[in-house]
């Protein structure tokens, strides 16, 4: 009689600790997910940024057009020179080309710098509004759309983070 009062209270015991694990692990987790692709082409920043890049480039480009149009008068000069100053011509050609060529590079450079610190900004920008809004709405996770194979729409986050971004 003995054993078995001891051997109940065990299993009373362990079926306790089982239901009280299972009602720990069963929390509910508050879960969305965001379409970052379409919040990053719909923040106003973004197409600021690219406006202003592209004006930028433009500035650029006719500043490379302006170098080019000079070689071209230069070549044209040298067709009607002497051999002697044909040759003095092409040393300042190719000193124009070279310049030329370290145009393209310099500009190619600082202009993909340019846009990777603001693609870098905005980024955090996002990532920022959507730490906040996870925070401040009681979500646990919130996914980006990429990474799912499939959510139902109610748990599209999308458009309460682009409104705040473009606020």
């Amino acid at each position: 009689m003995k054993k078995s009062v001891v051997l109940l209270t065990a299993v009373i015991f362990v079926a306790g600790m089982f239901l009280g694990v299972s009602q720990v692990s069963a929390k509910e987790y508050k879960i969305g997910y965001v379409d970052l692709a379409k919040v990053f082409d719909d923040f106003k920043k973004t197409k600021e940024s690219e406006k202003e890049l592209e004006t930028k480039g433009k500035a650029k480009e006719a500043e490379r057009n302006k170098m080019v149009d000079e070689l071209r008068k230069l070549k044209d000069e040298q067709a009607l020179l002497s051999e002697k100053a044909k040759a003095e011509k092409q040393t300042i050609i190719d000193n124009k080309i070279k310049a030329l060529q370290d145009f393209d590079r310099k500009t190619r450079d600082d202009l993909m710098k340019e846009r990777n610190d603001i693609l870098s900004a905005i980024l955090k920008d996002i990532e920022k509004v959507v730490t906040e809004y996870s925070k401040a709405n009681g979500y646990d996770i919130i996914l980006n759309s990429r990474m799912l194979l499939y959510a139902d729409e109610t748990y599209d986050l999308t458009k309460e983070i682009l409104a705040r971004l473009n606020k």
